[in-house]
């Protein structure tokens, strides 16, 4: 009934427009029609660098393409009381971006040796189609069936933590970053660094030489805060994956010490230094933030407390700060007819603790009741705009399973198995009970928390097992399938 309609108005504007005017308007009015019938969502999967967005992605769409029955999704009332008729992916709008890299993802978890996918390293997108019996409102009135249309991108983690970086000009921006680098865990890395920021004669004649030693000298920083301290807070996030940018001389930049009362020398370093950052933040973080972060309707944020946690109480208390940050730079608030149609704004967003499966079931909660605090005050006044917000422990794709043993007293204690990535044996291990609140340095235990890493781990079957997707799906996507 939906197409018919679109094609009867469709049809009056052929005969007035040329076909390529008219084929335009036709799919603006499909757009605007399913966005007026609430049967669109553009999903925003965010989360930073390993957090698991790659995951998560290709696990729904196996999950709802695949595997959506009683026994595997229980909680996802759609497919609970069978009026999922089916889902499928279909081709997406935006025709000058790749699709997500689903069949290449789902072959890395079912090979022969299970892996986790290769990190994003561009923009992707996908678009799913969910097709469903209504039970409810004008949908169930007019129609037997319906479709819920589903857009996600996909993008590296490491670019999301560029777009405070909007509200920041060149001195504040440096500001941040130069009393970042004389903390912990990044000081004990930074000392070069800092000798070579102290030797930059700021107002001396541009050397292109020496910036772009000390820009490569930043750079490399960057990726080991990444890599070694699994830090959160890394900017330019496109020094750590370039992309087309890579060489390009508006990456050329670094942090360096100035005020607001600092002159600016036409033709000097300092002048060359801010010139890049603010073409860094005219043309590549402003149409980043204003492409793919503008028009979304509901959002899930994947945090990876785990790694933190292994970390130290330093970059777990970064993780917080970075949500904090990042949750500025989103539309929140109730969502309506207009708003749906001319400016969407995020009416449900879950905040979901990734990797629940590395501990065992009964300290979910834990997990779950750690990352609520860590984002307690940014939900109040979320809830204030009238935002729906969840926090809950899962697993997209499992990496262990839950097994008990023995102790010599004979006391049965709950475990995990699994291949762990370090060693890259099998193992049983006993994780750590976390926290269930973020913890001060004194605070800390003497030997911290250890959390290895796993690789999938897929059923007899060779299917994959989830925690919790179901719920995340019902949240989020439920009420659009009544």
């Amino acid at each position: 009934m939906l197409d018919k309609l679109i094609n009867t108005v469709s049809s009056s504007i052929n005969s007035q427009l040329n076909s390529n005017s008219a084929k335009k308007l036709k799919h603006q009015a499909h757009q605007m029609l399913h966005r007026s019938l609430d049967q669109h969502i553009t999903l925003a999967v965010t989360g930073f660098s390993r957090s698991g967005k790659t995951a998560f992605i290709t696990a729904l769409v196996e999950q709802l393409t695949m595997k959506a029955s009683k026994e595997n999704l229980p909680f996802f009332e759609v497919v609970q009381s069978e009026r999922l008729i089916a889902a499928k992916s279909v081709p997406q709008d935006a025709l000058a971006l790749p699709t997500f890299p689903y069949q290449n993802a789902f072959a890395s978890i079912k090979d022969e040796q299970p892996n986790w996918p290769e990190s994003t390293q561009r923009i992707n997108t996908l678009r799913l189609a969910l097709k469903y019996q209504p039970n409810s409102g004008i949908r169930g009135q007019i129609s037997d069936s319906s479709t819920l249309i589903i857009d996600l991108i996909d993008y590296p983690g490491e670019w999301l933590m560029d777009l405070p970086m909007l509200s920041l000009n060149f001195e504040q921006w440096s500001s941040q970053q130069l009393a970042l680098l004389q903390q912990n865990p990044r000081a004990q890395y930074a000392s070069e660094l800092q000798e070579q920021l102290a030797s930059l004669d700021l107002n001396a004649p541009v050397d292109e030489s020496k910036l772009a030693q000390i820009a490569l000298m930043y750079k490399m920083l960057l990726k080991r805060f990444k890599k070694d301290a699994k830090l959160t807070i890394l900017q330019p996030g496109r020094m750590l994956i370039p992309g087309d940018l890579d060489g390009a001389p508006l990456l050329m930049f670094f942090p360096v010490n100035i005020n607001n009362e600092t002159a600016v020398v036409e033709g000097s370093n300092l002048a060359h230094l801010k010139k890049r950052y603010q073409a860094y933040i005219k043309e590549v973080v402003t149409p980043f933030y204003q492409n793919y972060f503008c028009r979304f309707d509901r959002q899930i944020i994947l945090v990876d407390l785990l790694t933190a946690l292994t970390q130290g109480s330093e970059v777990l208390a970064e993780q917080g700060r970075a949500i904090e940050q990042l949750l500025e730079h989103f539309n929140y608030g109730q969502s309506s007819f207009i708003k749906r149609l001319f400016s969407p704004k995020i009416d449900k967003l879950l905040f979901a603790a990734n990797k629940s499966d590395h501990l065992s079931s009964e300290h979910h909660k834990d997990l779950a009741i750690l990352l609520n605090s860590l984002v307690q005050q940014a939900q109040n006044e979320l809830k204030f705009n009238g935002v729906e917000v969840e926090t809950m422990a899962m697993s997209s794709i499992c990496a262990t399973k839950s097994v008990e043993v023995k102790d010599k007293n004979n006391v049965v204690i709950k475990c995990i198995y699994g291949k762990e990535m370090q060693s890259g044996q099998w193992m049983t291990y006993l994780p750590a009970q976390p926290p269930m609140r973020a913890l001060s340095q004194h605070e800390w235990p003497k030997h911290g928390f250890s959390f290895p890493e796993f690789y999938p781990q897929l059923t007899p079957d060779n299917n994959l097992r989830h925690v919790r997707l179901d719920h995340v799906c019902e949240f989020l996507l439920g009420d659009k399938l009544k």
